[in-house]
């Protein structure tokens, strides 16, 4: 023992003071981190919900030879076998952010580990489920950019604490954030809530029960927010009675089970020898379609309360010549008992495109979505809707708003396409006309069909030359400053505006049938959305000239001077 730790008391006795204790290492930033071990209490209440139709059913005494058991018991087995994967998900996965990726680690007999690099990060969206939203927990999808259905991509971490998912998708958007963020992971909710969402009103703990971490901050703009009347685009749709099909066989399939027999129920409440073949189709026709919109408009009330469409500040960008730049996201919310968050970088939004189907076209509803990279177009959630169906005027007002409210590329005149485009289309309905027929014919020789069905073809061919004429006339094409605009379609007509400097490839096609009639066929091919956006029945001048000016320089070096 050296002699700093030897000491001499007062009274002349002598004793050794121990060395002070070496200081903790500091627990690294980048550690493996579990999801919220309140995911593991949630599945704890779902099993119970699972268990209790049927332990009410065995304590009433329903008989299990009569059959009234095994939907509730497949209720329950479905819900406890579902609780015990999630909780063993949760046990054997962890995760980890470092300063240039996202990492998982999940995965109990095959052992699966996944990364992305943070600078290939292009989204991170928020999602909560009923049981989510009750427990304060948030499923955090980590997009790079996947375009495929499968969403291979992309990492999903099911369920972090809410405060701590919205901590690190501010971490993720925002690397300036990084320190604000990293003292906010990890740390009880209400302080989390104080000095990451609202710095200025640190001193507030009475946040709503459900209120988002960021609620308080204010958006740059807004410019849409739920209108109920929008209910009148979703419910006047042919899948009403798709729907309604499906919820009658799944209600006489579960009444089966308790010896309800439904058609039955519903064959006594009326005399329907006396009201005939006709005044039963009749009703049946209005009860469908009554309960389909029924269906329809409560579906529409869930996927989109309090659905807000809007501009917030995002990641900063960097520019070599205008230097350091302020970046701004398009955030979509939307759902009532699971709710889903959408932001979408502006900087890699390279158009738009309204998409009016036949059916709707009629009363003038719209679809509208983003040409983007970064999210998947083919998702069944749609992250690139940022509208949901509703009248043309608005869509077209706000999607001109989004984009580039100055040059105003949707209110521009689209140029005309050639007759021979119109003749073209005829001669295709002609066409289908005539191989139906041949069909038909060869039917009635067969005896399949009555002859009657030939008279069929005096309306067909008719209605085949008006859609041939309706899809002409949805042709049309312009340049409007740095886009283009393109439509088409008959059964879908879709209206695209497009970025000219997205453009990376420029396809000039013609077809035999195109080349009788001198027409050409321009495909512009972008890293964003579809990829491919045609410009259908050019004429061969009008082809390369729009094809030049549709990516200036890109054709140049093969144009005749």
């Amino acid at each position: 023992m050296s002699e700093g730790d030897r000491t001499t008391h007062p009274a002349g006795e002598r004793f050794f003071r121990p060395a002070p204790a070496p200081p903790l290492p500091e627990e690294p930033a980048d550690r493996w981190k579990r999801l919220s071990s309140r995911v593991v209490w949630v599945d704890l209440v779902q099993v119970v919900v699972a268990l209790l139709p049927a332990g009410i059913a065995f304590a009433i005494g329903i008989d299990p030879e009569g059959g009234g058991l095994w939907p509730l018991l497949g209720i329950a087995v479905f819900g406890v076998l579902g609780a015990v994967i999630d909780a063993t998900r949760w046990l054997f996965t962890r995760y980890r952010v470092t300063e240039t990726h996202v990492e998982l680690r999940t995965g109990v007999l095959f052992r699966v580990h996944r990364s992305i690099q943070r600078d290939r990060i292009r989204s991170v969206d928020a999602e909560a489920k009923l049981r989510h939203r009750l427990a304060a927990l948030r499923v955090l999808e980590i997009g790079a950019g996947q375009q495929s259905a499968a969403r291979e991509s992309a990492l999903k971490l099911d369920a972090l604490g809410r405060a701590d998912a919205y901590a690190l998708r501010h971490e993720l958007l925002d690397p300036d954030a990084r320190a604000a963020a990293e003292d906010a992971i990890g740390e009880d909710a209400d302080d989390v809530e104080g000095r990451v969402a609202a710095p200025d009103t640190a001193g507030s703990r009475e946040p709503l029960a459900d209120a988002e971490p960021d609620a308080d901050e204010q958006p740059i703009a807004v410019f849409w927010r739920f209108d109920p009347r929008w209910v009148v685009f979703h419910v006047l749709s042919v899948w009403s009675y798709v729907v309604v099909l499906g919820i009658g066989w799944g209600a006489n399939f579960f009444l089966g089970t308790f010896g309800i027999d439904l058609v039955e129920v519903v064959s006594g409440l009326l005399d329907w020898d006396a009201i005939g073949t006709a005044g039963t189709v009749a009703i049946g026709f209005v009860a469908a379609t009554i309960g389909g919109m029924l269906a329809l408009a409560v579906a529409f009330f869930t996927e989109y309360w309090g659905y807000e469409l809007a501009r917030v500040r995002g990641r900063t960008t960097t520019d070599p010549e205008a230097g350091s730049k302020e970046g701004t996201l398009l955030r979509t919310r939307r759902g009532l008992f699971t709710t889903r968050e959408v932001n979408r970088a502006e900087h890699r939004i390279r158009g738009v495109r309204l998409s009016e189907p036949l059916l709707w076209r009629w009363i003038g509803a719209t679809d509208t979505t983003v040409i983007t990279t970064g999210l998947s177009l083919w998702a069944i959630d749609q992250p690139t809707a940022i509208l949901p169906r509703g009248p043309i005027a608005v869509h077209r007002r706000i999607a001109a708003e989004v984009l580039d409210p100055d040059h105003a590329p949707l209110a521009a005149d689209l140029a005309t396409h050639p007759r021979a485009a119109l003749r073209r289309r005829l001669w295709w309905a002609t066409l289908l006309t005539l191989t139906v027929a041949a069909i038909l014919v060869w039917l009635l020789v067969t005896d399949v069909v009555p002859a009657v069905a030939l008279a069929g073809l005096a309306i067909l061919w008719p209605l085949a030359l008006v859609g041939g004429l309706v899809a002409y006339r949805a042709l049309g094409h312009a340049i409007v400053g740095p886009y283009l605009v393109a439509r088409s379609g008959l059964t879908s007509r879709a209206t695209t505006v497009l970025r000219r400097d997205a453009v990376s490839t420029i396809v000039v096609r013609e077809s035999l049938f195109q080349r009788r009639l001198g027409l050409r066929t321009v495909a512009t091919m972008t890293a964003a959305g579809a990829g491919r956006y045609q410009v259908p029945d050019l004429t061969r001048d009008d082809a390369l000239r729009f094809a030049a000016d549709a990516a200036p320089g890109l054709l140049d070096p093969f144009l005749e001077m």
